[in-house]
This record gives structure tokens, sequence and C-alpha cells, in this order.
């Protein structure tokens, strides 16, 4: 019998709690923007549905069976509460860790700042030795008109994949990718590359190098999501473990 492989991956970023959001009705409800998206990004992940009434702060923590390579690996999922609250809470989450992902909202010029103001130091001094990816949540928002007119109202911009790309080589990701999870875009991609992350550490001594300047400028030339060596056929199943806070 094949030894079952257990990874765990955690997701940090900014709370929605850290700011005031704007707001925008989708499907005739109140759709609150800057949100990283974090949240939302597992909950496709896990259940394959976008959350339309209601986005919870906090994802309950995970356990999904991915087949990848012909093995199946169990993921144990956990999300983190970004706001400075729970800052002294978060740490207990970072244990055992073999890949972060650290997302920031595309719509959110603040969520990606915080990407090298708090984030970077934070996983420096937690986990130095994990490999972690660079996520940019909410691609279906950077040509949105609306987004794009509420932004400038403020003086700013939507994040740009060159960008992301940047903000990747500065703080030491393994590789800077993108996602939709409002429309299921990239999602498998990012969980398939965060499970390789996780797995790479199996046979190794040392600590992975973070993706090279020549990598991740070839990255930045080719497709803005790029699609992964392999395919990701799917979850097996899931099932719910204990929340978090």
């Amino acid at each position: 019998m094949t030894e079952s492989i257990r990874k765990k991956i955690v997701i940090v970023g900014d709370g929605a709690g850290a700011r005031t959001t704007l707001a925008t009705p989708i499907l005739d409800r109140t759709w609150p923007l800057g949100f990283p998206g974090k949240t939302s990004l597992l909950i496709v992940f896990t259940s394959g549905n976008f959350p339309v009434n209601h986005i919870p702060t906090v994802f309950d923590n995970h356990l999904v069976d991915v087949f990848l390579d012909n093995q199946v690996i169990q993921l144990a999922l956990w999300d983190t509460a970004g706001q400075e609250d729970y800052a002294r809470l978060r740490p207990l989450s970072y244990p055992g860790t073999d890949c972060l992902l650290v997302c920031f909202a595309i719509d959110n010029p603040t969520s990606f700042d915080n990407v090298d103001l708090q984030w970077r130091g934070e996983l420096s001094h937690y986990c130095p030795r994990v490999p972690f990816l660079l996520i940019g949540c909410k691609t279906d928002l950077r040509q949105n008109p609306e987004t794009i007119a509420q932004l400038a109202a403020q003086g700013k911009t939507p994040i740009t994949y060159v960008q992301g790309v940047s903000m990747a080589q500065r703080i030491g990701a393994w590789r800077y990718m993108e996602c939709s999870a409002m429309l299921n875009e990239g999602v498998s991609d990012v969980f398939e590359y965060s499970t390789r992350a996780a797995c790479w550490q199996m046979n190794q001594t040392s600590a992975p190098a973070a993706a090279s300047t020549e990598s991740l400028q070839h990255q930045q030339r080719s497709n803005s999501n790029p699609r992964p060596p392999s395919g990701f056929p799917g979850r097996k199943g899931k099932k719910k473990e204990c929340a978090l806070m």
C-alpha cells in the first residue's frame, strides 16, 4: 500500500477588516471590492463554487485529496486572518508548513504594497526555509471599468502583471501567478504549483532558491497566467477539519 503524502499549505494576505472597502452591485447584491480574495480562492478550489451571498473573513481549514503525477496527495489548506487584531495568533498557523501562498488583490494597491511591507518580514521570520508563491487575485477586475474609475478617484490603478512579477523577484517568491476565483480561472494552476513546491522539500536538505531574474523575465514575457508543465486532474474529495479562529 502506498504511503499517503500530506502537505500543509498556508494562505496569507491582508484581511478584509484592515481597510474600508468599496462596494459595487453584482448579481443584485452588494459586493465589497478590495478584499484580497484569498478566502474566495480557497472556497472555489475546495467546492467549485464562488461564494455569492457571503465571504467569511477566515475560511475553515480543509483537507483535500488531489492527484499529481499519479500520486494522491492530501493537502491541508490553512487560511489565516490578516487583520492586525490576529497578528499574535497568526504565527500559530505556521509550524509544519510546506508551502505558502502570499495573496493580494489586483484591485487593491494597499494589499499589494503590504506584501513587501508586512508579509515579507513576517514569513522571513517564521518560515525562512519554506517556499512560497505570490498570488495576484481577482484578475477579472483589472479591466473592469467601475473598478478602474473607483481607483482613479483615489489616484490609483489596478496592479499590473509586470508589477506582480517585479514584486515576486523582490521578495524571493518561487513564482508569480494570477487567478480569478469568480471566473474560476487559474485556481487549479495555483494549487498545482503550490503542491509541487510543497513536495519539492521531501528529498531536499537545503532551502529552495528563489526564482531567478531570468526565469521571472521569461514568465513576464509569457502568458499572464502560464499553464503548469502538466495537468492537475482535480480533487478526489474533501473533508472539513477544525476552524482556525
